[in-house]
C-alpha cells in the first residue's frame, strides 16, 4: 500500500518526538511504500542516513514556512505559530502528491499533542491520528511545591490545551480519524468529547532491537552501595524534589542517589539534599555524554522516575531494557509502561504521601536483592515483547491494512 505520514519532528538517531517520527517511518516502510512530509530542518540528517542506508520504500517531502529552520528542541518560543503554518504547507504538499500517487492511508505521527490539528486529515482517504498524548497534568495538590514560574507554566499549558482543543480544525482532525491511539487514559478523556473514534491506549515510545541488546549488557551489580538513579532534565514537573525528599526520608545506611541531567531546578534540588545532610550520598552529575550515562546506569540498581505528567518517554523503557526495577508515580505514560512485574508505582495523592510511600519502596528495593532481580527480568521481557520497534512495525502493517479497507473500524 501507499502510506502518507505527517511527521513534523523526524530525525534518525534521536529520542523523543524526533525518534518517534523516524522510527514510525522506517517501520512503516518495512511492509509498504511510505511518503513522509516533514520539516526542511530535518533534511540534512535524513538524507545523510538514507545515503548510508538506502530505503527504496521511503520517500520524503520537505516543507518549511518562510524557510524558518529553527531548532525547537526544548524551546517553545514561536513553536505554536510555526507548527500551525507548517500544517498548512504539509497539507498542500501532500494533496499535490496524492493526486499523482493516490495514497491508501494517511497518518499523523508527530507532534503527538492532542490540542493541535493535523490538516492531512482533509485528504479523502482513511486517517489515523496518533498515538497522541499531552492530556496529562500535574495533580493540583502538587502545585504547592511549585514556584511562581512553574505555576505560570502549568497554567499556560492548561490554557493552551483548552484553546487548541476548541480549534475547529482540531475538532475536524478528531472527527476525521477512523482510529485514534492515545498514550494515556488522560488523553483519551480529552479526545472523546472532541469526536475521536476507536480510541485505544497505545504508547508512542519504543526501542530498537540494537538498543535493547545494548542495554541488556548491563547486569545488576552485586556490590554495595545500593544506587538509585534518575535520568532527565531537572524541571519542576519531573518530580525529582519528591524523590530526593523520599531518599532522605528512607535514611538508608549504605545507599546513594545519582541524578544525571541538568536544568533550572538543580539548585533547588541540591539545597534539599544539603538541608537533609545528604550532600555526600546524593550526587548531581549534570548532563554527561551518552556512553557515560550508560556506564552510570550499569553501576546502579534501581531507576527512579517520579514525573508528574509524562505522556510517554524513553527513560522507563531504557531502565527496563537494562534490567533495572522502575520506581515511578502511577501517572501518565509511566503508569502504562510499568507493571507489577517490572517495578513499583506510587499512587499520587499529595506530596507528603508520595514522599512517604516512595521512601518505603526505596527501603524495600534496597534490602531485597531477589525482588530487584525479579523486577529487572520482568522489565527486560516486557520491553522485548511490547516496545521493540520491530514488533510495533508489524502492528502498523496490520493496522494500515485494516484501516484501508474501511473508514469505520
Amino acid at each position: 500500500m501507499k502510506i502518507l505520514l505527517s511527521c513534523f519532528a523526524c530525525e534518525p538517531g534521536q529520542g523523543s518526538e524526533e525518534g518517534v517520527g523516524w522510527n514510525v517511518a522506517v517501520q512503516s516502510a518495512r511492509f509498504n511504500e511510505v511518503w513522509v512530509v516533514t520539516r526542511e530542518f530535518c533534511r540534512p540528517p535524513i538524507e545523510a542516513e538514507l545515503q548510508r542506508n538506502p530505503n527504496p520504500n521511503l520517500h520524503f517531502i520537505f516543507v518549511e514556512p518562510f524557510n524558518w529552520q529553527e531548532n525547537f528542541k526544548g524551546r517553545q518560543g514561536g513553536l505554536q505559530l510555526h507548527y500551525y503554518m507548517w500544517q498548512v504547507l504539509a497539507y498542500r504538499a501532500a494533496k499535490k502528491v496524492h493526486q499523482k500517487v493516490k495514497f491508501d492511508v494517511a497518518r499523523h505521527v508527530t507532534y503527538v499533542k492532542f490540542w493541535s490539528p493535523s490538516l492531512i486529515c482533509l485528504l479523502p482517504i482513511p486517517f489515523i491520528w496518533g498515538p497522541i498524548g499531552g492530556g496529562e497534568a500535574a495533580p493540583k495538590p502538587f502545585w504547592r511545591d511549585f514556584n511562581s514560574k512553574a505555576k505560570l507554566y502549568e497554567t499556560a499549558r492548561d490554557i493552551a490545551q483548552r484553546i487548541g482543543a476548541a480549534d475547529p480544525f482540531t475538532r475536524i482532525t478528531a472527527k476525521k480519524s477512523v482510529y485514534t491511539p492515545v498514550t494515556t487514559e488522560d488523553t483519551a478523556k480529552r479526545v472523546r468529547p472532541m469526536g475521536a473514534k476507536n480510541i485505544e491506549i497505545y504508547g508512542e515510545a519504543g526501542l530498537s532491537t540494537a538498543r535493547i541488546n545494548q542495554l541488556a549488557q548491563y547486569p545488576l551489580p552485586d556490590s554495595q552501595p545500593i544506587r538509585f538513579i534518575s535520568l532527565g532534565r531537572l524541571l519542576h514537573w519531573k518530580g525529582y524534589h519528591l524523590s530526593v525528599r523520599a531518599f532522605a526520608a528512607a535514611n538508608l545506611p549504605n545507599a546513594e542517589y545519582w541524578l544525571l541531567g541538568d536544568g533550572p531546578y538543580r539548585e533547588q534540588l541540591e539545597q534539599i539534599a544539603q538541608d537533609a545532610g545528604l550532600g555526600d550520598k546524593i550526587k548531581f552529575w549534570g548532563r554527561i555524554p551518552r556512553e557515560d550515562t550508560l556506564k552510570k546506569l550499569g553501576q546502579s540498581h534501581v531507576l527512579v522516575h517520579p514525573s508528574l505528567h509524562d505522556s510517554g518517554g524513553w527513560t522507563c523503557l531504557e531502565g527496563m531494557a537494562a534490567g533495572r526495577p522502575i520506581l515511578c508515580l502511577a501517572l501518565g505514560g509511566p503508569d502504562t509502561q510499568v507493571t507489577e512485574e517490572t517495578g513499583i508505582k506510587i499512587p499520587a495523592h499529595n506530596p507528603d504521601q508520595v514522599v512517604q510511600d516512595m521512601a518505603a519502596a526505596m527501603t524495600r528495593l534496597a534490602t531485597d536483592g531477589e525482588l530487584r532481580q525479579r523486577l529487572g527480568k520482568g522489565g527486560r521481557d516486557r520491553v522485548r515483547t511490547v516496545y521493540d520497534w520491530d514488533k510495533k512495525g508489524e502492528f502498523f502493517a496490520q493496522l494500515y491494512e485494516k484501516v484501508s479497507q474501511t473508514s469505520n473500524l
